[in-house]
């Protein structure tokens, strides 16, 4: 073995024998015990940020407040920019590289076999060959320099500073952080929002269900009257002819011959891919109310993005203040402007709007493999040879190929073209740098048009009084024969269809063939506006796609928004931060009353003891407040009734047509399925709501749980190494919400709110993050906010750093060499 493998092997496997839950110093006394390993090691017990660094930039002032946040002024933006980036190395460095590498196809190369195949098919997308399409074009804007500035930062960084214990962890030292490299977080972002194999499992399903079944069961159209878009709100329109004649029944769930009526891709590929897409859950909520219903007459907004959740967390608070801007708020450690957040004028968020923006095609291919028919000719592919390095095994040498569309995807003889809006030169680092210095509604608006990807419901309020709703994002307009479609099938890429007129894949595209701006669904000024995920309207004008998250979140949103208004009493921050905290969940109003119900109408013969837990159970059910508190028995039962029923409905049909729980149903059909259902044709509706409580209270038994937050707790935040490092991980705390919560928590996959806000644009802000702001262990801000986010009491997002105590905490001066 070598050195390297030796110090990961021993480090692991001592770290691993018991060291979750050390205090710092007895984990750094851990780590001094290897010290004739590494000496390193004990280095990074004890970093600090410097008080000097020389800045090729000019003059910067950077103070680091008492939750860690950095305060970044400077007289020129290079100038502030290096310093951002020196600080985001300095706090987040090895997240940063971890990324870097996950999509560059380079992870084998220090974690080893493990991700070989996550590694192959970040090759085989191409995901680097996009950035640096998009850098090619961001290099010729005003943007290029202060991204240049930023790698200057990290790179001075690394070099001058103890690396994070991570890296001595895993025996390696990060290669230098390139322009190229931040914009491969902007497509690492994209892809985690909008990177979804979605149409080729609904093919899939529908060869083996049959179409009717599939559209029954896999509606467009969810049954609902909780759109984002409801009607009252400005915005353009027009017809729906170029959804295609079958489009209005086609979002009732009626069968239509216009979606996924073509043979499906082999399903192994289908599993296969689906295993990178984004987590389970991922989403956001956001909502805006205008200044004519708040206590101070400005309008206010409140955002919490529903993503990852990991320990460092995946956001980096940080503030900027030059003659050009004046931003505070939140972005992913890699890119240096501010993402979501405020000015000293306005303020703006995101949340995924669940576009389809990425098409697959069929080809027929030649005998040899080598060429693709393409419109009535052979092509040959463009095709590359790429070595993937695997550290204690054998490198890989992988070819990866291209059509006209896109990558093409193959594994163990099957394949398919794939196209992604991001896969092409796109211009939201220029959109997002330009909204952190917008001076007022038009420069927004202005800023919101170069937002190319990933597709997203900006909602922007600003201290004029202005509001606004946009989707912005590309979406592509499919044809076949002329006619538009919709994107949910797979498309004969041999016969060109569906393709996408402008977009040149690797390339700089015109966009011609997509959505207009004006076109796209949008609100000027709205009164008061929500969104949750849900579709975006009713009527779309286009196409937009068909993969929104149930409306549990977004109704109950709009029904306290709508109350709050509608009340004597003006809305408050305090309000919109009570309401990020609501954990009443739409699937227990929907179910339990016929749970209860199924139980009090039982006369099965079960043992007396076991029917009366049974009754006891829904009992507990039928009194309880439907709230998903961690300090609640009821949600505690619901939580795994609801996961037992799910499976006992819906596991024995799809089984059948071996389709595993991936491709179940969602819990809003689940929910509304009737009782005269097909899947309720070997046992009813009621039967199956019972049998699934009486195992819900086994595994409750079982496990020892007592109250819901036994279960549901931050136990499932974890480091990427706290497998082999357990100590890196948080705490295991009770969490309250759930799933369909607007307090957002996904247990089973580690998702929920990964950043809060609540902002009234030129007034105040508050802001609270899942963990700290520090990704240094041995940092007092590692994880000092973890309670105050389970709580949602958020800390002062202040525009001044004296509000939040910085002039306290550690300084540091970039001195430029005039200095």
């Amino acid at each position: 073995m070598t050195n390297d493998t030796t110090r990961r092997a021993v480090l692991a496997a001592a770290l691993a024998a018991g060291t979750a839950g050390l205090a710092r110093s007895e984990a750094a006394a851990l780590l001094d015990s290897f010290a004739p390993l590494s000496g390193d090691a004990w280095g990074a017990a004890d970093r600090s940020p410097p008080e000097t660094v020389e800045s090729p930039h000019g003059d910067a002032t950077v103070r680091i407040d008492g939750h860690g946040v950095p305060h970044v002024e400077a007289d020129d933006e290079a100038a502030a920019y290096f310093a951002v980036g020196y600080l985001q190395a300095f706090h987040r460095l090895f997240p940063m590289d971890l990324q870097r590498r996950v999509m560059r196809g380079r992870l084998s190369e220090v974690v080893g076999e493990a991700t070989v195949e996550s590694d192959e098919f970040n090759v085989a997308m191409g995901f680097s060959a996009a950035a640096e399409a998009t850098w090619e074009l961001v290099s010729e804007t005003e943007t290029g320099p202060l991204v240049e500035a930023y790698a200057e930062g990290v790179n001075a960084a690394m070099e001058a500073e103890t690396l994070p214990i991570e890296f001595e962890l895993l025996g390696y030292e990060p290669a230098p952080w390139t322009p190229v490299d931040t914009l491969l977080m902007e497509k690492q972002i994209s892809w985690t929002l909008t990177g979804s194999f979605a149409g080729l499992r609904r093919a899939l399903v529908a060869d083996r269900l049959g179409m009717d079944r599939a559209a029954e069961l896999f509606p467009r159209r969810l049954d609902h009257d909780a759109p984002i878009l409801d009607g009252d709100e400005e915005r353009l329109g027009g017809d729906e002819k170029r959804l295609g004649a079958g489009s209005r029944r086609a979002r009732r769930g009626e069968p239509d011959a216009s979606i996924s009526d073509s043979d499906p891709i082999a399903p192994e590929l289908t599993g296969w891919l689906s295993g990178f897409e984004s987590p389970t859950g991922v989403g956001s909520n956001s909502w805006v109310v205008a200044g004519e219903h708040t206590a101070s007459g400005t309008p206010t907004v409140a955002y919490d993005p529903h993503l990852s959740l990991m320990a460092p967390p995946l956001w980096y608070e940080q503030r900027v203040e030059t003659p050009e801007r004046s931003v505070r708020g939140a972005t992913f450690p890699g890119v240096p402007f501010v993402i979501a957040g405020a000015s000293d004028r306005a303020t703006w968020s995101f949340t995924n709007v669940g576009a389809d923006v990425l098409d697959c095609y069929r080809y027929e291919v030649d005998e040899s493999g080598e060429r693709y028919r393409y419109e009535g000719e052979w092509r040959d592919f463009e095709t590359e040879t790429r070595e993937i390095p695997v550290a204690d095994g054998e490198d890989r040498t992988l070819e990866t190929k291209r059509t006209v569309h896109g990558p093409f995807i193959e594994r163990e003889g099957r394949h398919v073209g794939v196209a992604w809006t991001g896969h092409t030169a796109t211009r939201t680092t220029l959109a997002i740098d330009e909204l952190g210095r917008a001076d007022g509604f038009e420069d927004a608006l202005a800023a919101t048009r170069k937002f190319d990807l990933p597709t997203q419901n900006l909602v922007y309020a600003d201290a004029d009084g202005r509001t606004m709703y946009y989707a912005t994002g590309q979406l592509p307009i499919r044809r076949i024969e002329g006619e538009a479609v919709a994107g949910d099938r797979v498309f004969d890429g041999s016969a060109g269809e569906g393709e996408w007129e402008g977009f040149e894949p690797f390339g700089r595209s015109s966009w011609a063939g997509f959505v207009p701006f004006e076109e796209k669904p949008h609100a000027i000024d709205p009164d008061v506006l929500s969104t949750a995920n849900q579709r975006v309207t009713d009527d779309p004008t286009h196409y937009v796609g068909v993969d929104y998250a149930t409306p549990y979140r977004g109704a109950r949103i709009a029904e306290r928004l709508d109350a709050a208004v509608a009340g004597d009493e003006p809305v408050d921050p305090d309000f919109h931060r009570e309401l990020q905290r609501d954990v009443r969940d739409g699937r227990a109003v929907q179910l339990v009353p016929d749970l209860v119900a199924a139980v009090e109408d039982r006369t099965d013969g079960d043992a007396p003891e076991t029917a009366e837990r049974v009754r006891d159970a829904a009992a507990a059910l039928d009194a309880w407040d439907r709230r998903m508190a961690a300090d609640s028995r009821g949600a505690l039962i619901f939580d795994r009734w609801v996961d037992r029923f799910r499976r006992l409905v819906f596991a024995p049909a799809f089984e059948a047509v071996d389709l595993g729980e991936a491709y179940y149903p969602n819990d809003w059909v689940l929910a509304t399925l009737p009782a005269d259902d097909p899947l309720f044709a070997d046992r009813s509706r009621a039967a199956a709501m019972v049998a699934a409580l009486e195992g819900a209270l086994d595994e409750i038994d079982e496990s020892g749980w007592e109250t819901y937050g036994d279960r549901n707790s931050t136990a499932a935040i974890a480091h990427p190494l706290g497998g082999e490092a357990p100590f890196l991980n948080y705490p295991a705390l009770p969490a309250d919400g759930s799933p369909a919560t607007v307090m957002n928590f996904r247990v089973d996959d580690a998702v929920g709110s990964s950043w809060r806000m609540v902002v009234r644009p030129g007034e105040d802000a508050t802001a609270v993050i899942p963990g700290g702001n520090s990704g240094d262990y041995f940092s007092e801000h590692y994880d000092d906010q973890l309670r105050d986010w389970l709580a949602n009491d958020q800390k002062p997002m202040a525009l001044d750093p004296e509000v939040d105590d910085a002039a306290d905490g550690e300084t540091v001066s970039f001195r430029g060499e005039s200095s």
